[in-house]
């Protein structure tokens, strides 16, 4: 339940599932025996559409299986709710649709929607073809104008990748979803690695490669009211060349009064990347944003633990929080980034945060503690903070 899964063509070359899983047999649907044909050019959405379906409504669920070939496949929408777990067997190879009606105007390739348990294995490859649409993307120029494209995958276990000068190609994009995992995946994008989006919660990295690429991203939030990011766990993970590290982004302007908490990041890697811990809630990327106006979204409840490493610039931490609703509860504990680019140290700048800091502080934090009572400060003794659950 909440599990949204997307698989979409501006987003990824190459999507290679390497994942060898062990399961009970299940009925296999396969997508040949219902009018599908693995050269290359034939439309083969109705066989896929119809083999889900068969799947779907059988009793236990069932996997639907793509032979060995390769088969075209214009964007699809697989709903449930099934009666049974449901597979995507790849063996043979997925191809986009060239034709722009196929994509312009569309936000998807493959969705599946409201189903539980889905497993995706078989070691194919879903190629998206989406050079073919990043020619059209002119939203920064013509944001009110622009056309909708393909961008977002959501599959686990993968090795995604698209050159990292490609435009809006996020790999694993998140949006409405709960309980999510992500692990042992290498990422390779123009975009983020992952992005978060608002009503998502419930959402494990671990074990994920990113690089080149935007980082890992919660946002950008604040456009639409309600819809808060919370329970968010992020480990085990490495940044290698990338823009950003771990980030979280609200928009400058005009933003709702929405909330981002519960948030972790552990154990994390950096290797030259440009800006490895931040949280920007003056986000504005077409640039002309108030300075008048401040972000209206509350972050709380936020640890960094454990992240060490390499800066490309001299600003390794960037905490620039909203100055009407600060940020409340932010944690740092065991930071450890040299700058290995140009400028001099790293430095770590906070702008209207609270919060704590642990450990090691290199560099130097800026963080001001929460307004207390001398009787709150005295309850934190050295003991409770070794016990604390990290």
């Amino acid at each position: 339940m909440g599990l949204s899964f997307f698989i979409q063509s501006a987003c990824v070359v190459s999507l290679l599932v390497s994942v060898t899983l062990v399961h009970a047999q299940k009925r296999v649907f396969d997508v040949a025996n219902y009018g599908a044909r693995g050269d290359g050019r034939t439309d083969s959405s109705k066989a896929f559409i119809d083999a889900w379906n068969g799947a779907c409504q059988n009793i236990g669920g069932g996997t639907v299986l793509f032979p060995k070939g390769t088969f075209m496949v214009a964007p699809v929408v697989l709903l449930g709710p099934c009666k049974g777990s449901m597979e995507l067997r790849f063996q043979g190879n997925l191809l986009a649709s060239k034709k722009p009606s196929y994509f312009l105007g569309i936000d998807h390739w493959i969705t599946v929607q409201r189903v539980n348990g889905l497993m995706i294995s078989g070691g194919g490859t879903l190629d998206g073809l989406g050079a073919d649409g990043w020619g059209y993307n002119d939203c920064l120029k013509n944001p009110g104008g622009c056309k909708q494209l393909p961008a977002d995958v959501l599959i686990s276990n993968v090795k995604i990748i698209a050159p990292g000068d490609s435009p809006n190609t996020d790999g694993i994009h998140i949006g409405s979803s709960q309980n999510i995992y992500i692990v042992d995946t290498h990422i390779s994008t123009g975009d983020d690695c992952i992005s978060v989006l608002p009503g998502s919660q419930y959402i494990n990295v671990t074990g994920v490669h990113c690089g080149p690429g935007h980082g890992i991203s919660i946002g950008s939030l604040g456009r639409n009211a309600g819809e808060s990011v919370s329970d968010l766990y992020v480990k085990n993970c490495r940044f290698v060349g990338t823009q950003n590290g771990v980030r979280i982004k609200t928009w400058a302007v005009d933003a709702k009064p929405v909330t981002v908490s519960r948030v972790s990041f552990e154990h994390i890697e950096m290797d030259n990347v440009d800006n490895p811990i931040v949280i920007d809630q003056e986000y504005c990327p077409g640039g002309g944003c108030s300075k008048q106006e401040s972000s209206k979204v509350q972050i709380r409840d936020v640890k960094f633990n454990d992240i060490r490493g390499s800066s490309a610039t001299k600003e390794a931490v960037t905490l620039k929080c909203s100055q009407s609703v600060p940020c409340q509860d932010i944690e740092l504990k065991d930071i450890d980034l040299k700058n290995g680019g140009p400028g001099g140290p790293a430095v770590s700048l906070s702008y209207n945060v609270r919060g704590r800091t642990y450990g090691i502080q290199n560099p130097p934090s800026s963080v001001k503690p929460p307004v207390a009572s001398s009787t709150e400060l005295e309850d934190y003794s050295s003991t409770e903070l070794e016990d604390y659950n990290w």
